[in-house]
């Protein structure tokens, strides 16, 4: 097998990100790895209801790069030759966007091959959603994009996925093909390409992703009401009550921890970690919550 000859995959060239050519390899009705978990309401990125607008061909919310995402791709090429290095029996070999030779929706772009299988490059802010090293326990919207790309290429050995979780923790996860899994993904992005043609919109969730793809909907303002249901406007009130509620009890509960903490720096109960305070010009910059991770 070479970079350009998978069992099933049909190369469709090599694309730099953010490219018209990437662009135009990845638009229309087509499903690809970065795209599958939104379909499946499991992306943190990307809605379902955002993914059904762009593949209309409607507004949808620009794509914002998080500081995450630009850093990854910084260092997909240090991370790369780090597991390189730790598995020379195969070459790591770059490659490019693919599609299925029968199912011509279904596209992915794998960062690597690496002899019959694939090889992602990940970076991330914090080890939450990953498990120990060597093991397969990776958050499940990269589980998705993995198994698309096995799917799409007919690559079904043992994939690999070396992660960078900053500033110096390295580790390596195994995904295993799933045919199950992968049908259940398959008949998904059938049904909502399917949508798609005879649109059928998804409905409004409570992503912010989604709010952001509502915003830019509407060209231009006319000065008209719009009657609006009555149990949404009960739903209306009720939430602005509720986040005001919770906004005041939270302002309360930060300031009660912080007038206990006093000059030391963290708050704790027992054996958990629960708040930590930081300081500039000798005094207190701010108050942030320890994540489940690091709170033990």
């Amino acid at each position: 097998m070479t970079a350009s000859e998978t069992p099933t995959g049909v190369l469709l060239g090599r694309f730099t990100p953010g490219t018209p050519e990437w662009d135009e390899a990845r638009k229309g009705l087509c499903i690809t790895a970065t795209e599958i978990a939104a379909v499946l309401g499991l992306s943190p990125w990307m809605s379902r209801f955002t993914l059904w607008h762009k593949k209309a061909g409607l507004p949808a919310a620009p794509f914002e790069a998080s500081p995450e995402m630009r850093w990854g791709s910084r260092f997909e090429d240090d991370v790369a030759e780090e597991f390189a290095e730790r598995h020379p029996e195969h070459p790591l070999l770059e490659t490019g966007t693919w599609r299925h030779q029968d199912r011509v929706w279904q596209r992915a772009t794998p960062d690597r091959l690496w002899g019959n299988s694939i090889t992602e490059i990940k970076t991330a802010a914090s080890p939450d959603g990953w498990g120990p090293d060597g093991g397969d326990e990776v958050p499940v919207h990269y589980r998705c994009q993995v198994l698309w790309q096995q799917d799409t290429l007919g690559l079904h050995a043992p994939a690999r996925l070396a992660v960078l979780i900053l500033p110096y923790d390295y580790r390596e996860y195994v995904v295993e093909y799933d045919e199950t899994d992968a049908k259940v993904m398959r008949d998904a992005a059938e049904r909502f390409l399917d949508d798609v043609r005879h649109g059928n919109r998804p409905p409004i969730d409570g992503a912010t992703d989604t709010y952001r793809t509502i915003r830019v909907q509407p060209d231009g303002l006319e000065d008209r009401d719009v009657e609006i249901p009555a149990d949404l406007v009960a739903r209306w009130d009720a939430a602005y009550s509720t986040a005001a509620a919770a906004a005041a009890e939270l302002t309360q509960v930060r300031g009660e921890v912080l007038d206990l903490i006093g000059n030391a720096k963290r708050a704790v109960h027992g054996d958990r970690r629960i708040a930590y305070r930081t300081v500039r010009d000798g005094k207190t910059y701010s108050l942030n919550p320890y994540t489940s991770k690091d709170a033990a």
